[in-house]
């Protein structure tokens, strides 16, 4: 199972039926990858919600992420994939990190800093494997 592809496949389901909100199974890697969506404007809110939401009895924390729209009613995020996959991981040194759509989009980079935007790691010249796009 890869729970980066699950956690995009969830917002992409969420946004296409024009849910505000969503929850996951908590995990580091999906809680930084939703604090860069949310750092870069993808999505309202992404939080940690100990023990799961109210009325549900669940001893695992999850991972509650409430969804962007614009005026018009589309949501924020036209289109996230995932790039590198459990079976075929893609890495990229500090001179072919990806830009998504001539920069309106953002490349996710697990890199040995920590995971960030593919802009970050350009600035901090560090290379490292693509999680994901967005756009």
């Amino acid at each position: 199972m890869d729970p980066i592809a699950d956690m995009f496949t969830r917002i992409r389901n969420a946004s296409a039926v024009k849910k505000t909100e969503l929850v996951l199974p908590m995990s580091k890697l999906k809680y930084e990858v939703a604090k860069i969506l949310e750092k870069e404007g993808w999505i309202k809110k992404a939080e940690i919600v100990a023990g799961g939401l109210e009325g549900k009895h669940n001893n695992f924390d999850e991972l509650y992420i409430q969804l962007k729209y614009r005026k018009n009613g589309k949501p924020q995020i036209t289109s996230i994939k995932r790039i590198s996959k459990p079976g075929l991981r893609i890495y990229v040194s500090k001179l072919e990190i990806p830009t998504v759509l001539n920069n309106y989009g953002t490349a996710i980079i697990s890199t040995s800093a920590g995971i960030m935007t593919g802009r970050d790691a350009k600035k901090k010249q560090i290379g490292g494997e693509v999680v994901g796009e967005i756009f």
